[in-house]
């Protein structure tokens, strides 16, 4: 595959993955951050010459885009869907509602090991705000939500995980990205929030978690209230 300095995605994060895996993150995030425009039509020839790729991992690269919805594919090739704000809204709801379902498990489980997780990874954070690394730092935090999610051992929550990372990773690395150049103050705010997360964890207090969450997720304060009602009403149930 091509090296060319011109890729988006950091080639680190998913060195030991499939040439096809490789080529969709970085469509992906070329589609999401509007370089490959929507309705842009993609041909499986041309990607394949633009990476020095034979057609095999563009054609897997593209299943991929295409089970995400990012893309459609046809007969005259890959139309590019990309993201509408709904599509992001509707992400952070499931991103939202994952995170409640888990902060209730994790009321009911030992958290010791999962507290010195969570600090060793918000110190890498701290690490990547003195070197201004946007990209370490964007690591790091999505590192730091899916040791939380792994942490209560549910598969059916961490498919869901899995399946909406990929576009929440590209989300959260364009977005630090332009906090690095445009807004770099607030990635103090973000790690202060990361400090709260641990606390409601260590504590395993609702009230410190909703803190957090309406941090973390704006314009959701409502949201969160209703979900967290809606939990503690399906644990009530499930224990009756």
């Amino acid at each position: 595959m091509s090296k060319s300095s011109e890729f988006m995605y950091p080639s680190k994060w998913n060195a030991n993955a499939s040439t096809g895996v490789r080529l969709a993150c970085e469509l992906r995030l070329r589609i999401i951050s509007g370089v490959i425009q929507q309705g842009s039509v993609l041909s499986e020839n041309k990607l394949a010459a633009d990476f020095e790729v034979s057609r095999s991992p563009i054609r897997e690269a593209l299943k991929i885009l295409a089970s995400e919805n990012i893309i459609r594919l046809e007969r005259m090739g890959a139309v590019v869907v990309g993201l509408s704000d709904q599509d992001i809204k509707e992400i952070y709801d499931v991103r939202l509602l994952i995170e409640t379902f888990v902060y209730e498990r994790i009321l009911k489980i030992d958290t010791s090991e999962l507290v010195r997780e969570l600090s060793k990874i918000r110190e890498m954070m701290e690490v990547a705000i003195k070197y201004k690394d946007a990209d370490e730092f964007s690591y790091q935090d999505v590192l730091f939500h899916e040791t939380i999610i792994r942490s209560i051992n549910h598969s059916y929550i961490l498919l869901i995980w899995n399946n909406t990372k990929p576009v929440m990773e590209s989300l959260i690395l364009l977005s630090m990205r332009v906090r690095l150049e445009e807004k770099s103050d607030d990635f103090l705010r973000i790690l202060k929030n990361h400090e709260i997360y641990i606390k409601a964890i260590e504590t395993k207090d609702r009230e410190i978690m909703i803190q957090a969450l309406h941090q973390n997720f704006e314009d959701v304060q409502g949201t969160v209230e209703d979900l967290w009602m809606s939990q503690q009403m399906l644990t009530t149930e499930r224990e009756q």
